[in-house]
């Protein structure tokens, strides 16, 4: 097993109280980096543990805190926090795009072009960043609820997309999923939409509609999509 080491940066964007926690190869290399985005439980175990994975994968990777310390622990207060980022997904996206600034600036940090990976709002938040930030190699939204893009953001996305959704998800129809990949695709956008069998954050053990089998196979696609795209 890899040595990491972990950190945590201030952001300076939106005022006082941005921050991220950088997961990194313990070593003197130089390391591709990535922006990982929370769900809508805020930066609980399990998405440390993606990003830990992804350091131990040679990564050095960034976790902008979008809820700045807090965590919900049933639904309900979920539904509460997430509401802070729908209602203000300007203030959301500056601090994911401050947190792939710093990492980009990091001299360990090559290529200078960076992947970004969200899961649940943070795979609309991957998506919403993805029209608005330009040094990007790869991007892989998981199970993006939410997500309508109007043709206007889908002509800005200049890097490829892998984009991963659960065949069971109530949250988000296939009908969308399908929606979604047809625009990219009519726009000559590269997209790869891969839909496995189970429900929402299927990957997330603790909450998710899970399924092992799909996990197993959706994580390992991920990491090899980030890291062929930024080698």
């Amino acid at each position: 097993m890899a040595v990491v080491r972990t950190s945590r940066v201030d952001l300076h964007v939106n005022g006082n109280g941005a921050y991220a926690f950088v997961t990194q190869p313990d070593d003197d290399a130089k390391h591709p980096g990535v922006v990982l985005i929370q769900e809508w439980w805020g930066i609980e175990p399990h998405i440390m543990e993606l990003a830990h994975k992804l350091a131990v994968e040679g990564f050095v990777v960034a976790v902008p805190d979008l809820y700045h310390g807090k965590i919900a622990t049933e639904p309900n207060n979920a539904m509460r926090m997430i509401m802070m980022i729908g209602g203000n997904i300007d203030r959301a996206a500056k601090e994911i795009i401050g947190a792939l600034e710093t990492i980009k600036a990091m001299p360990n940090v090559e290529p200078k072009k960076l992947g970004l990976i969200g899961f649940c709002v943070g795979g609309l938040m991957t998506y919403t960043v993805a029209a608005r930030y330009s040094d990007l190699a790869a991007v892989v939204p998981f199970y993006a609820g939410g997500y309508d893009p109007k043709p206007e953001d889908v002509a800005k996305v200049t890097a490829p997309i892998l984009a991963i959704y659960g065949r069971d998800d109530e949250s988000i129809p296939l009908s969308q999923v399908e929606k979604i990949e047809k625009m990219y695709k009519d726009a000559g956008k590269d997209i790869t939409v891969k839909i496995y069998d189970g429900g929402h954050a299927f990957v997330n053990p603790e909450h998710g509609m899970g399924h092992e089998k799909s996990a197993s196979e959706a994580w390992p696609l991920a990491v090899n999509f980030l890291k062929e795209k930024l080698s």
